[in-house]
């Protein structure tokens, strides 16, 4: 008896197995908006971006139905793993600390930080005597925020912002003396406006940005990767990266 109620306990947990594997027809990805020119809203609400359309182009070619989730940055991880969404296509950067907590597909593009400040800023940044005071704009938890924290973090005021639209209205504002951003963000929203100048040189920073998945989900980064794989190999990545750069993104 005991045996058969083994044999029976087998049957159903191999029974559960099978309900519970994903085919991964239906994928959540999340993004922070706005993050222009990777996610942002257009002049009539609609989604678009760098990496809206390549997880667009993702979607068609895996084939699947592919709902985008808008998240803020600081609850992406914790949002991944409450299983609000199943992948993170949202410029996170891979880093050592984040791969303890998520799997990462292989980079998709490495841009650098970039410093940005009104015209009337003569700091050299580099210069930890001169910048001894200043305050210093961040997106919270970004790599940039970790670059200016273990560099500057005992000589700048560093102020840490949810979006990246509230740091540049601060730096208008004159509320901050200097900001340091991926530099396609900066470009597209500070250096687009009149009165703002790119300061100093930019930073590669840490190994180039991934789809971020729950670990347990092997089987669907192993798809990302070979769909992104594709699209680069076809030409696909390339006719969208240079719809928004002028410039090689790609890893």
């Amino acid at each position: 008896m005991k045996k058969l109620i083994v044999a029976a306990g087998c049957a159903l947990a191999m029974m559960a197995g099978t309900v519970q594997a994903k085919d991964w027809k239906d994928i959540r990805i999340a993004f922070d908006v706005p993050y222009e020119p990777f996610e942002y809203r257009d002049d009539d609400g609609n989604l678009t971006g760098f990496e809206v359309e390549l997880a667009e182009a993702m979607c068609e070619e895996l084939g699947a139905n592919c709902e985008f989730v808008i998240q803020a940055w600081d609850g992406m991880i914790p949002g991944l793993q409450a299983r609000k969404f199943d992948a993170i296509m949202s410029s996170m950067s891979i880093t050592p600390e984040r791969a303890e907590r998520v799997l990462f597909s292989e980079p998709y593009y490495n841009t650098p930080g970039g410093w940005f400040a009104r015209e009337d800023f003569d700091t050299d940044v580099t210069d930890m005597d001169a910048m001894d005071g200043k305050t210093v704009g961040v997106q919270r938890g970004t790599t940039m925020d970790t670059y200016v924290t273990d560099n500057l973090g005992g000589v700048v005021t560093i102020k840490r912002y949810t979006t990246a639209d509230d740091m540049v209205l601060d730096l208008e504002g004159q509320r901050l003396d200097v900001v340091f951003v991926d530099y396609p963000v900066g470009e597209q929203t500070i250096l687009s406006k009149d009165g703002f100048k790119e300061v100093g040189e930019p930073v590669k920073l840490g190994q180039g940005v991934g789809v971020a998945m729950r670990k347990r989900d092997k089987e669907l980064a192993e798809m990302v990767n070979e769909a992104l794989a594709t699209l680069k190999e076809d030409g696909t990545y390339d006719d969208i990266m240079d719809k928004y750069f002028a410039y090689d993104i790609k890893m």
